[in-house]
């Protein structure tokens, strides 16, 4: 009988290398509270995490400040576990009481007022109908408080329309983007996150995701049907020393226009 042999794809876990490759929860509270602080004049107190995962985002918020309130909200039983064991148990006892997790709808869920949401990692994509994402819009505005905020982020540029694999080498493993595929008539893509490592084994699809790929000035009109009273895109800036197809610097600005590229990131800045 052969032992199977012990790979690191095997010993890896993929949900704490997506943390570590695809979320930066430093920045995006900075970011919130910031650009909070400048529009409305107070610190924000409570955030609500669509789309939540492993919570990951919620449980910065909460361990950032004493007095941040979070509620945290995903329809995956499974992901939700895993953020438990792994992200809530981190969390000193005081932390883990100003942090609300619920399994539900993000389209039908009821919440207390917040006075920030977040949907991040582009995961409200998932809404490929405009009446869709309209509603979801219209779903956050309720339970946002009377200066609420809604906090999107979004991409854009030339090659996200591409099929492609995008190749990043982090600390032990390598983070492969797969845009697999890419309808021109409905907008819907096909992604994949697989992980590499040096030994030649492999995470192949640890992530899925299909969605349409929403462009900035739709989801900016979409925001205004749904009743909000301003949105603003705040664009990545650029490293004009990197070669890099893609060089953003992580600096977010306002911006009105921009000139085409073959990758952009944005923060959608949704006022109530």
């Amino acid at each position: 009988m052969t032992k199977s042999k012990t790979t690191m794809a095997s010993q890896a876990d993929k949900h704490i290398l997506y943390q570590q490759s695809v979320q930066d929860v430093a920045s995006d509270i900075e970011f919130v509270k910031k650009i909070f602080d400048e529009k409305r004049g107070r610190a924000p107190q409570s955030l609500r995490e669509d789309f939540c995962g492993t919570m990951n985002a919620a449980c910065g918020w909460v361990k950032d400040e004493d007095f941040h309130q979070a509620i945290a909200i995903d329809i995956d039983k499974n992901v939700l576990n895993w953020g438990k064991e792994n992200n809530v148990s981190q969390l000193s006892e005081s932390q883990q009481k100003r942090l609300t997790i619920i399994q539900d709808d993000v389209l039908s869920v009821k919440t207390d007022p917040v006075d920030t949401v977040i949907a991040l990692n582009f995961s409200y994509w998932i809404f490929e109908q405009r009446e869709k994402m309209r509603t979801y819009f219209e779903r956050i505005r309720e339970t946002l408080v009377d200066d609420g905020i809604l906090f999107l982020d979004a991409f854009s540029g030339y090659d996200a329309y591409k099929e492609l694999e995008e190749r990043r080498e982090l600390d032990g493993f390598t983070y492969v983007w797969d845009q697999a595929s890419y309808d021109p008539i409905t907008g819907v893509m096909q992604c994949y996150i697989h992980f590499e490592f040096a030994d030649e084994s492999k995470i192949d699809k640890a992530f899925s995701y299909k969605w349409r790929l929403w462009t900035f000035p739709e989801l900016q009109e979409i925001v205004m049907e749904a009743g909000f009273s301003k949105v603003t895109v705040y664009l990545e800036q650029m490293d004009d020393d990197s070669e890099e197809d893609y060089n953003g610097n992580g600096q977010f600005e306002p911006a009105t226009s921009a000139e085409a590229h073959a990758g952009l990131i944005a923060y959608l800045v949704c006022e109530k």
